[in-house]
Parts: structure tokens; C-alpha cells; sequence
């Protein structure tokens, strides 16, 4: 399950790689894994963004094996019509379970995508050139899958093992970036059970931050089992939602600004990263008292995305700068969506970074890309092509 012709040989420098992965451009079309579903609360919308990525990829240039995770973790073969996987009328798509499960190669010797179906011999797919990985939140995006592909010497789009789990800990991806210089807000972390065993210290942590809060899971995305704390009161049950999805919770304090969130592709050939130009969420219907859940993916119409964002020549640079910045504090690889806030003198403070940003053609991260002059179908050409031309282990 490797792009070389043969599998014995394996890349032993930058320029072996680059050679690899043009036989794979020229001499076949590579075999592309489109890989979505998963364990965590963004099942949905892993989904929502696969059914946009297999829209995307030509049929021409590549060919494409959509294999889906079930809530339960099971493998199986997944429907490749795109429309399966689109969220419509609020309904939210999943992937079920069916007789035909997926198996991955167990070592770097063994190239083949295995099928298993009930009372037959297991039946080969052949060997695929790359992953990618379209997973959000935990069990998919925060380097665990990463560490099975890195395992079985496969390539895969987007970060490695190392950044994708710091950009899914809101905790240690806040601390890379201070470490790093890059300006974040004040905030504080929850044990697991802190809040429980001393609610009075867990409080007093707390409100030295200030009010207006934000309580989050420390290891989920999408807003999921975020609330905004207005009063002290409120805190215990923020707490215990944000708990809901992970028991370890950040608490940050209020910034005011303008949330806008910047596009990064990974760079050729030893380049630096590119910046997007930024976009900015607007949330325009009084129900939502910030860009939540259903914000997000169930009401369109209370939320608007405005892209390129209006913002001053001088603070665009700014924003880039910082999201450029923060994808290399992270050790980014492929692609990545940095929020920040830009507050009403101009400051930018970072909120935080997704390794694996909602990829739907309505999703902010392509459209800032598309603002930026680069259409959906070539920016996940170009993040497949990155892939292939990355050699496998360590780099």
C-alpha cells in the first residue's frame, strides 16, 4: 500500500520521494482512499466533508476507494456517490454497518487493502497510494489514526502524528503557541473531575478569568460542548456539558474581536506554508449567542461568511503572519484552518488550530482558498499531490 513501483524499495532521501511520487503522477492513476465516519460527536460532519472531497476528485486523474467508519469503529466499504453523504433538511448523515468490512495492511510488507465479507475468503483491493483522511475530532484527527497509517507506511493528507494530537488538545496546542511567541488569550484547565472533587477552587480557578467565558471540551471540535458563561451561576452547568464530549475542559476568558479564521496549504519542495485570504464568521440571528453547533452546520441562514474578510491591507498580513506562525509552532503538514480573534485596535490573539478543517465546498477553509484564486477541485488536487510527494516516517 505504497506509491513505489516496487515495494521493496522505499525512499531514502527528499529526492527519492519526489521521484516516487512521480511515478505514481505519471505512470497510473493514483489510488486515493477517501477515508470518513469515525468514533466522535463530528461523525456527521466528517461525513458532510467527504461527500464534498469525493464530488471533487476527477475520476480522470485519479481513482478513488471510499471506505467509511462506523460510530462503532468498524470499516466497512462506503457508497462513493457524494449526495449520500450531504446534509439535507437537517438531517445528518452516518455511516452504517454493512457485510463487507476493510482491513489495512499490518506491516510495511504488506500492501493490500483487504475486503472481508461473511462465509468468504478475504478478497483484495489492491494497493493504495494515499489516504485521506477526512475524520474530525477524536479517534481520527488527533493523531491516532495517523500513528496506524504511520505504522503501515502509508502516506496520508494533512498533519503527522505529533500535530495533529496538540491541534486537538485545545490545552497543549495553547502551549506550543505561547512557547513559540504567538499571542493567546488567557484561560485555565479542568482536571478530569476537578470540578467535581472542589467546586469552590474550581470556581475561584475560574473566575480570575473574568466574565464573559467560554467552556470547552479540550478534545473536540465543531463547537461541540461549548457554552458561553455569562454568570457564575451558569458555570457548573457548562461544566458538565463540555464534560458530555471529553473530561478534561478548557475555560477561556472573553476576547473581544472579530472572529476570523485564515486558510494555510502546506509548501513544495521545502517552501513555507501559504496563507489564505482570511474570511470572517458573522453571526447575525439572536438565538445563537456565538458560531455553535447548530450555528454552524444547521441554520445557514443565521450565520453569515464573508470572505475575503473586510479588513485593513495592513491586518491581513497580520492575520497571515500569525496563521503561517502557528502552523509551524504545530509542525503542520498539508493543510490547516487558524482562528483568531482581531480586536478592535488591531491586535490578533490566536483561538485555535484545525489540522482537519470542515472541507464541504461551503466550508470557510476552501472558500477562503477560492477567494484566494484557488478552486475547490485544485485545492484537494493540490493537497492529494502534497501527499504523494511526501516521503513516509520520519521527516
Amino acid at each position: 500500500m505504497n506509491a513505489t513501483p516496487d515495494p521493496e524499495v522505499r525512499p531514502t532521501s527528499e529526492q527519492d520521494a519526489q521521484e516516487d511520487a512521480q511515478w505514481v503522477l505519471t505512470e497510473h492513476r493514483p489510488r486515493v482512499m477517501v477515508l470518513f465516519g469515525g468514533r466522535s460527536g463530528e461523525h456527521a460532519i466528517s461525513c458532510a466533508t467527504a461527500g464534498g472531497v469525493l464530488r471533487a476528485l476527477d475520476p480522470q486523474r485519479y481513482d478513488v476507494l471510499a471506505v467509511g467508519i462506523t460510530p462503532t469503529g468498524r470499516w466497512v466499504l462506503a457508497d462513493p456517490d457524494p449526495e449520500r453523504w450531504a446534509i439535507t433538511e437537517g438531517r445528518l448523515p452516518q455511516v452504517e454497518d454493512t457485510a463487507s468490512h476493510v482491513l489495512l495492511p499490518q506491516a510495511v510488507d504488506d500492501r493490500d487493502v483487504q475486503v472481508l465479507e461473511p462465509g468468504e475468503l478475504p478478497r483484495a483491493l489492491g494497493n493504495v497510494d494515499v489516504v485521506f483522511p477526512l475524520l474530525h475530532g477524536p479517534f481520527g484527527e488527533d493523531g491516532t489514526l495517523q500513528g496506524m497509517l504511520e505504522l503501515a507506511d502509508v502516506r496520508y493528507v494533512g498533519a503527522g502524528v505529533l500535530a495533529s494530537a496538540v491541534g486537538m488538545d485545545k490545552h497543549m496546542m495553547k502551549l506550543v503557541l505561547a512557547g513559540h511567541g504567538l499571542p493567546v488569550g488567557p484561560f485555565v484547565v479542568l482536571a478530569p473531575g476537578e470540578f467535581d472533587r472542589d467546586p469552590a477552587a474550581a470556581t475561584a480557578k475560574v473566575e480570575s478569568l473574568g466574565l464573559p467565558l467560554f467552556v470547552k471540551p479540550a478534545r473536540a471540535g465543531s463547537s461541540l460542548g461549548i457554552s458561553r458563561v455569562e454568570d457564575l451561576a451558569d458555570l457548573p452547568a457548562a461544566i458538565q456539558a463540555a464534560a458530555q464530549h471529553d473530561p478534561k475542559i478548557v475555560v477561556e476568558a472573553g476576547i473581544v474581536g472579530r472572529e476570523i479564521e485564515c486558510g494555510v496549504l502546506g509548501g513544495h519542495d521545502g517552501d513555507r506554508a501559504r496563507a489564505s485570504l482570511p474570511g470572517e464568521i458573522i453571526v447575525t440571528d439572536a438565538r445563537h449567542d456565538f458560531y455553535d453547533f447548530e450555528a454552524k452546520y444547521l441554520d445557514e441562514a443565521g450565520v453569515e461568511l464573508v470572505c475575503p474578510a473586510d479588513l485593513p491591507d495592513d491586518v491581513v498580513a497580520k492575520v497571515q503572519d500569525v496563521a503561517v506562525r502557528s502552523f509551524e509552532a504545530v509542525g503542520c503538514e498539508g493543510l490547516a484552518r487558524v482562528d483568531v480573534f482581531v480586536t478592535p485596535d488591531g491586535e490578533v490573539v490566536v483561538n485555535e488550530i484545525n489540522t482537519m478543517p470542515g472541507f464541504t465546498p461551503f466550508s470557510m477553509y476552501p472558500r477562503m482558498w477560492q477567494a484566494s484564486g484557488l478552486e475547490y477541485p485544485e485545492l484537494v488536487d493540490e493537497l492529494v499531490r502534497l501527499a504523494l510527494h511526501r516521503p513516509t516516517g520520519l521527516r
